[in-house]
């Protein structure tokens, strides 16, 4: 299968995984290729994957977020250094649900444990990467980052 269509699978199953995981009204804006470097400004995951594609997938948000997503999860804000260990099994959630439901449409991936960052971040080192914009109904946003590596 081309890089192409690998990358339009897991775009896809990107966004399918995001509204399963997530039970917060969102939309999926138009995803764009960048060059590198991208930055993060306060928060992110990092999810290796390995297997018919490689590359990461990154979810860059901030504290408000996580703490929201976490409000309609759990039905509890999201504090102190609950913030990065639910980050970090946040991106697990996504990363897994991905995984599975690409594994349907024949595309075998596997991931790597997750790296949380906070702070002002710069990330180098990828061949091709693509945004995916995400905004949830109270105006807030998520990044969905995809590096490709060939």
């Amino acid at each position: 299968m081309s890089t192409s269509k690998n990358v339009q699978m897991i775009l896809n199953g990107t966004i399918t995984s995001l509204t399963t995981v997530i039970p917060i009204k969102l939309d999926v804006l138009a995803p764009s290729l960048i060059v590198q470097p991208y930055e993060q400004k306060q928060l992110s995951v990092l999810i290796g994957l390995v297997g018919d594609i490689k590359g990461r997938l990154i979810l860059d948000t901030s504290t408000d977020v996580i703490d929201t997503i976490g409000q309609a999860m759990f039905g509890m804000s999201i504090e102190g250094e609950m913030i990065e260990s639910f980050t970090g099994e946040l991106g697990n959630m996504i990363a897994g649900n991905l995984c599975t439901h690409l594994e349907q449409g024949g595309l075998s991936l596997d991931i790597s444990p997750p790296t949380v960052m906070t702070g002002t971040t710069k990330f180098y080192g990828f061949n091709k990467a693509f945004t995916l914009p995400v905004r949830f109904e109270n105006g807030s946003t998520l990044t969905v980052l995809l590096t490709i590596d060939e």
